[in-house]
């Protein structure tokens, strides 16, 4: 992660699938938490490769609009760009040089059960414990800067909320709800963060929902 320069940077993986997709083929697009900025910037590039994009819980700001600097704070904290006032709850990797922005960053252990999995069964929060790693801060800090792409409203958008997340909490959902409205949204009410964790049945009824509304 500390490699990554930019949200392309770490994007190019998924460019490079929807690149190589036939011209007559088109995906469902699910992104989650600092991933919907990801998804967003692959709606971009390659509107007519996306049939429907789903956001679980996960960042979603339309391409070349002003951030409300609300909005803007949360995602910095979400980044790691800024720390809460009350909590210190990331470990930073300077790669290059303590006088730069972090390279990377990954949450304190002793706030990842609070953050990301304070409604998941404990089985699923011990296992996803394991498999956590750093994450790049300056593809996350591209998410912001999204450059405007009308084409990207052409294409249905579904929001999956989560009523208990402590990361993405409900208001920061609503706020980004209310700034680029969805075709639909969905509430998983008794969800943390990790929805595939917390309340999975549901949410794959939801994402059964969604893809179902698409006209054959």
């Amino acid at each position: 992660p500390n490699t990554v320069s930019s949200l392309d940077d770490y994007d190019e993986p998924l460019y490079a699938f929807l690149s190589q997709l036939p011209n007559d083929q088109k995906v469902i697009l699910v992104s989650h938490s600092v991933g919907g900025g990801s998804m967003t910037a692959a709606m971009c590039l390659f509107p007519s490769k996306v049939s429907l994009a789903v956001y679980v819980a996960a960042a979603m700001v339309k391409p070349g609009t002003l951030i409300p600097e609300r909005l803007k704070n949360v995602m910095k904290i979400c980044s790691g760009l800024i720390e809460e006032e009350t909590e210190k709850i990331w470990d930073y990797t300077f790669g290059n040089g303590p006088e730069n922005l972090p390279t990377s960053i990954m949450m304190k252990p002793e706030y990842v059960r609070d953050k990301f999995y304070n409604e998941s069964p404990m089985e699923d929060y011990t296992l996803a414990t394991t498999l956590l790693r750093p994450a790049p801060v300056m593809a996350f800090v591209g998410i912001m800067d999204i450059p405007k792409a009308p084409e990207t409203d052409k294409i249905p958008r579904v929001y999956v909320k989560t009523g208990k997340d402590h990361l993405f909490e409900p208001v920061l959902q609503e706020v980004m709800l209310a700034l680029w409205p969805p075709a639909q949204t969905f509430l998983l009410p008794d969800s943390d963060h990790s929805a595939f964790f917390s309340q999975p049945q549901e949410l794959y009824q939801f994402l059964l929902q969604a893809a179902s509304s698409l006209s054959p």
